[in-house]
C-alpha cells in the first residue's frame, strides 16, 4: 500500500496548533498524555465514524508464542512500514527483532507475528493516527531528519485469564529503541489497573495515568524516557477481560529498530 499524507485537515491552522501544544510538553517532559477529548479533536471525521469497525479487528489477533516467561495473555499482529516524504508504503511480511538491550524477557530471538489485516492497514483510523504521528513527531526534529522513516505498527491485546494477571509491558521497565513512540487505547473491558509509568534515567518517575477510555494515547521520546504499564487483572473473573492498543514507533531507518 502506498498511499498520501500530510494533507487536507493536518494543515488547518487550529490543528497545528494543538500539534505544536503536545511537541512544547514533549520537548518539556520527554513525554504527553493525551487523553480522548484532545484526541477527537486531532482526527478527522471520516477516521472517527469506522472507529467500531477499527476496533472490532481485535478481536483476530494471533497469540503471542514468543513468551519467555510462559504467559498466554498476549495476542498480536505486526506490520512495517517505510515513510518517505510524501507516501506511507507498507513492506513485506518479517520479522520482528529486538535485542536484549531493550528487551531482556522476548528479545534476541526473530519473532514471526500474524501480519496486520489489510483492512487495518488501510483504515481511514490507521491512515490519520500515522499521518498526525508523522506531523507531530516531524515537528520535533531538524528538517534534515524528517524524510525517511521506518515505521512499525503493533495491534496488541492483553487478556487475562480469570484469576490471573496480564503484563502489558512483560519487560518491565524498558525503552523501545527507537526515536518516538505513540500508545493509542483502542479498548479496555472489565479490567483494573494498567498504570502507564514514566521515568528518567536516574529512576525518578515523571508521569503515571491510565489509558481508560478509547483514544487516550501517550507520546514517547523514547531517548529520554523509559516506560512501562503495570500488570491487569479481570474485573469480574467469571467474564472475560482485555486490553487493546495499537503501538506505533518510528525510527530512522539505517537502525536496528526496535518495539515491545
Amino acid at each position: 500500500m502506498s498511499v498520501p499524507h500530510g494533507s487536507g485537515a493536518l494543515r488547518n491552522h487550529a490543528l497545528n496548533a494543538r500539534l505544536a501544544a503536545i511537541a512544547s510538553r514533549i520537548k518539556r517532559d520527554g513525554f504527553a498524555f493525551v487523553p480522548q477529548v484532545e484526541m477527537l479533536d486531532l482526527l478527522p471525521q471520516v477516521a472517527l465514524g469506522v472507529w467500531s469497525q477499527f476496533a472490532g479487528a481485535w478481536k483476530d489477533l494471533g497469540p503471542d508464542l514468543y513468551m519467555a516467561d510462559g504467559g498466554r495473555y498476549r495476542r498480536r499482529r505486526y506490520a512495517v512500514y517505510r515513510l518517505t516524504a510524501t507516501t506511507l508504503e507498507r513492506q513485506g511480511h518479517q520479522p520482528h527483532y529486538q535485542s536484549r538491550d531493550y528487551n531482556v524477557l522476548n528479545g534476541g530471538v526473530q519473532r514471526w507475528f500474524k501480519p496486520i489485516a489489510k483492512t487495518v492497514a488501510e483504515s481511514p483510523v490507521t491512515v490519520a493516527v500515522l499521518d498526525m504521528c508523522q506531523a507531530l513527531f516531524s515537528g520535533l526534529e531538524a528538517k534534515a531528519a524528517r524524510e525517511d522513516r521506518h515505521v512499525e505498527l503493533h495491534q496488541f491485546r492483553i487478556e487475562p485469564a480469570a484469576d490471573e494477571i496480564g503484563y502489558p509491558t512483560p519487560e518491565g521497565l524498558h525503552r523501545d529503541g527507537v526515536d518516538w513512540v505513540c500508545v493509542l487505547l483502542v479498548s479496555r473491558s472489565n479490567v483494573e489497573d494498567g498504570v502507564t509509568r514514566i521515568h528518567d534515567d536516574e529512576g525518578r518517575e515523571l508521569g503515571a495515568f491510565t489509558l481508560s477510555a478509547p483514544l487516550d494515547a501517550v507520546f514517547l521520546d523514547d531517548r529520554r524516557v523509559l516506560h512501562d504499564v503495570t500488570a491487569i487483572r479481570r474485573l469480574d473473573s467469571h467474564r472475560p477481560g482485555s486490553r487493546d492498543v495499537i503501538v506505533i514507533t518510528f525510527k530512522k531507518p539505517a537502525d536496528t529498530p526496535a518495539a515491545a
